[in-house]
């Protein structure tokens, strides 16, 4: 027990987990949910071409690898910014308000809607009816419609708001966010019983 005891005094402490950089800043862009995708690309490549190793061949070796981490920086931000659902998540996560693994919270009229939606689709695995299923598929769509064309003025104007007034919209392009990836898997579960009628 006191070698055990002497383990744990000696066993190091528990690294916080590293922050995810802020690739706004890294291409000096404002923090924004509908960035100019001209711009990205332009920086994009302007920055690859910064860090390309040619360039850097006869440096020392410390230069580098600090060019290889910009390149590799550069190229996950541009994957992550010019990609319009990676870039929603990875601003929400910045703002701890996605958590991979955290228990997601939907408004409980939602829930409700899917699970008739649910209960459907369980009825359309019992008993394949094309119909049904292609009016299931337009709810789906139709609901992902709705969903869209209200979190647009949120989306576009959040680069505008104030710092303290972000809060709210955030909460609210998350909660849109949930819903979209929720619809997604119902989508994808609908299109799973059009393959095999």
């Amino acid at each position: 027990l006191r070698a055990f005891s002497a383990c744990l005094h000696r066993a190091p402490a528990l690294q916080p987990l590293p922050m995810i950089p802020d690739y706004f800043a890294f291409y000096g862009l404002p923090e924004t949910f509908l960035p100019d995708e001209a711009v990205l690309k332009r920086l994009y490549y302007a920055k690859s071409r910064e860090t390309h190793p040619d360039f850097h061949a006869t440096t020392a070796p410390e230069n580098q690898a600090e060019m290889l981490r910009q390149a590799t920086l550069n190229t996950d931000a541009y994957r992550t910014l010019s990609h319009p659902d990676q870039r929603m998540a990875y601003l929400l996560r910045q703002h701890g308000l996605l958590d991979e693994g955290k228990q997601e919270k939907l408004p409980p009229d939602f829930l409700m809607d899917m699970m008739d939606l649910n209960e459907q689709l369980m009825d359309l695995e019992m008993a394949p009816e094309p119909i049904a299923q292609t009016q299931i598929a337009a709810e789906v769509t139709a609901l992902a419609d709705t969903l869209d064309a209200g979190v647009q003025p949120v989306l576009a104007g959040y680069e505008q708001l104030p710092t303290d007034h972000r809060t709210a919209a955030l909460q609210q392009i998350c909660t849109y966010y949930l819903k979209k990836r929720y619809l997604l898997r119902i989508q994808q579960q609908v299109a799973t019983f059009a393959t095999r009628s």
